[in-house]
């Protein structure tokens, strides 16, 4: 199954007030669990749903999709379930350099990646260099945790020699700078928290939350989170 496909063209678009989504993808070993199946069995529908959800942002008009794929806590989990996250990474990975041309996005992920396998490194540096005319970005966050992130933005900051920063400053060097913030975070699973996603970028993001299980989701329901998004009054701050 190719990563982007045509959906339906009577999908709503979106325009420069939402250029940027993010989903913490929660809800896997639940959706796995509720039909007497292994957490892993969990994850592989979950990276078809990622296909899917991703294909259909690429063509409602998003600039960027951010997904939380694995957290910094994630290495607590069992090491069978691990093991399955990773290789289905590594098959992803495998599709992309193959399939590449049939994608008109770029792969960007976030994280650190430094602890990962050589192998999966290597294949991540190829995936990243892939399509870089495109104009819409997919960032994979793998290892990733949001105060980590700070901490390496403000540790890449004194390295620099700052003595003082602005905001912007701290902007551009997170992960996501060349995206910018996220318009709406969107959580999966029915629990009400970011849980270390995107807490710098996540300011002024319009939070978005559903009790549906992430392999469940369907391109209908990101219409939905498009027209509530749409309904909303970003203030930031004013009146």
């Amino acid at each position: 199954m190719p990563l982007f496909t045509k959906n339906r063209a009577d999908a709503p678009k979106v325009d420069e007030r939402f250029r940027h989504i993010a989903f913490i993808m929660d809800g896997n070993g639940r959706w796995a669990k509720k039909r007497g199946m292994p957490r892993e069995y969990g994850h592989k529908a979950g990276a078809e749903t990622f296909r899917r959800i991703c294909s259909h942002c690429h063509d409602v008009g998003f600039k960027a999709v951010t997904v939380y794929a694995f957290s910094t806590e994630n290495w607590k989990r069992p090491k069978p379930e691990v093991d399955a996250i990773m290789g289905l990474l590594d098959s992803f990975l495998d599709e992309l350099m193959r399939d590449y041309e049939k994608y008109d996005n770029r792969i960007r992920f976030i994280g650190d990646t430094s602890v990962l396998t050589p192998e999966l490194k290597e294949k991540i540096a190829n995936a990243e260099m892939l399509n870089p005319q495109a104009d819409t970005t997919i960032n994979i966050a793998i290892n990733y945790g949001g105060r980590a992130e700070l901490v390496r933005a403000f540790q890449n900051l004194a390295a620099e020699g700052r003595t003082s920063v602005t905001e912007e400053d701290i902007s551009g060097a997170l992960y996501t700078r060349e995206s910018g913030d996220p318009d709406m975070i969107v959580r999966t699973g029915g629990d009400l928290r970011i849980s270390n996603f995107l807490l710098w970028q996540a300011a002024y993001a319009e939070l978005y939350f559903t009790d549906k299980l992430w392999p469940d989701l369907t391109p209908a329901d990101v219409d939905d989170m498009i027209r509530d998004f749409y309904s909303r009054k970003r203030r930031y701050g004013g009146l």
